[in-house]
């Protein structure tokens, strides 16, 4: 390390974030890119463990301490080739990941973890800056080529390995643009889209295709797709959303959250929106039910619209501000987590159930809820609402069309059913991401894409040399 015991003398501190009254007004990204300088000082707190407990807590076994290494000796170039080497999207992942590598930090034992999240942002944007992500196409080709249906993380990943194993990866999304959840589900003030962009922009030039708008078992039969292609991966998400079938649930001005945020997303980049089909919070009194870090979006997005107040309500109680005897280090802990949706205002409502939606002229105007503390004095009460936006999480993939189609086993909760190679019931169709594993993070997609291109290429080739992790 570039200095011996540094943890000591240096405290943990984050690049921060614009302020609330500025933030507020536009779209952009909200936290500040940590500065060379920063990120050289945070490194330095990096204990270079014996036992790393960051790799553990990594899905796809980032080189932490390495890469950390590196920067607190200000080698940026090689830092950044042990970065790539493990994942496809680090400036994703350095943006919106919930940095499950930081809780497991030995250094969060009795002090403060080591900013790993930002350390890793700081790597990939230093390698941009600096023209050192460049595109590799593989030198020779096998012949091979691999139907890859959707487009978010999973996918992306996905195809990056097999094009790097010599396949022709071919993309199909069924949507006008490339990105999935990364392009429709993340609010451009954690994830700005030009960011997505650039990083497509290296894959194009490594070889990679991208079909838009294809629907995949409607445009094109399954039939037809495995006649052309001697492997398909489906990583198509888990798109169908948990509802809230209660009384009053077919009132106007009731959302899923995803399609809140999707139009958000379309409107901000300048695609026109049918004005009946239009979902804005302006001058409303907005209810997000559900308490994750999709409501949170959800808030944020609303305090950007104008929304006249807000309210979050969660069913479940308020969890821990600190860890407690159930999650000791280095597990992963449930915390109460204040985002930067929350620092902009609103009002978060815990152990609280809804029961009834409440109408005038069909429109949405109230919620009938009761609190489920039981120290509670007051059971049941109304929340005011022009617009509730269901924020519940995902159920499975969608069945009809393509999984129908293929004839494809489902487990007990509705994913898509694999082996341990990743494979399906159908010899040479594959499935990775939230469709196999259930609904999950965006690093838990890289890890699932990184993982189900070296059992393709294995299936293709009988070997691999494509990383395991």
């Amino acid at each position: 390390m570039a200095e011996i015991m540094g943890f000591l003398k240096i405290k943990r501190k984050t690049a921060g974030f614009r302020a609330v009254c500025e933030r507020v007004k536009d779209y952009k990204e909200v936290s500040f890119l940590p500065s060379q300088e920063h990120s050289y000082n945070q490194s330095l707190r990096c204990m270079d463990c014996g036992v790393p407990f960051c790799h553990w807590g990594c899905p796809i076994g980032n080189y932490i301490p390495e890469w950390n290494n590196l920067v607190s000796a200000g080698l940026w170039e090689k830092a950044y080739e042990f970065l790539a080497a493990t994942n496809n999207l680090p400036e994703v992942t350095g943006r919106v990941c919930p940095a499950l590598c930081e809780y497991p930090c030995t250094l969060g034992i009795n002090d403060d973890p080591v900013t790993i999240r930002e350390n890793e942002l700081a790597i990939i944007e230093y390698a941009f800056q600096h023209g050192l992500v460049k595109p590799h196409p593989p030198r020779i080709r096998t012949g091979k080529k691999i139907a890859v249906v959707g487009s978010g993380p999973a996918g992306l990943s996905l195809a990056a390995q097999l094009n790097k194993a010599g396949h022709k990866a071919v993309v199909f999304e069924k949507a006008d643009k490339i990105g999935g959840i990364l392009r429709y589900g993340i609010p451009n003030f954690k994830l700005e889209k030009w960011i997505i962009d650039r990083r497509l922009e290296v894959l194009k030039q490594e070889g990679i295709v991208f079909n838009t708008g294809v629907d995949v078992g409607k445009d094109l039969k399954a039939k037809d797709l495995k006649k052309e292609f001697d492997a398909i991966c489906l990583a198509t998400g888990s798109a169908v959303p948990r509802d809230l079938n209660i009384e009053g649930r077919s009132l106007s001005g009731i959302y899923f959250a995803m399609d809140y945020l999707a139009q958000a997303n379309k409107r901000i980049s300048g695609e026109k929106i049918v004005p009946d089909e239009l979902i804005d919070a302006k001058d409303k009194k907005v209810v997000v039910i559900g308490g994750g870090d999709t409501g949170a979006d959800c808030v944020g997005l609303a305090h950007r619209q104008g929304a006249k107040c807000i309210v979050q309500i969660e069913i479940l109680a308020k969890p821990p501000e600190c860890r407690i005897k159930d999650y000791p280090w280095p597990k992963y802990p449930v915390l109460c987590k204040t985002t930067t949706s929350h620092e902009e205002g609103g009002t978060r409502e815990w152990s609280v159930s809804t029961k009834k939606f409440i109408g005038e002229n069909g429109k949405i105007k109230k919620l009938l809820c009761e609190r489920l503390n039981p120290d509670a004095t007051e059971k049941e009460f109304e929340i005011e609402a022009d617009l509730v936006i269901l924020a519940l999480g995902f159920l499975y993939p969608e069945h009809k069309g393509l999984v129908k189609d293929l004839g494809l086993e489902l487990d007990a909760k509705g994913n898509v059913k694999t082996d341990e190679n990743y494979m399906t019931n159908i010899k040479g169709v594959f499935s990775a991401g939230d469709m196999r594993r259930g609904q999950s993070l965006v690093v838990w997609a890289i890890s699932e894409g990184r993982k189900a291109a070296c059992a393709i290429d294995r299936y293709l080739k009988g070997k691999t040399n494509l990383p395991t992790i």
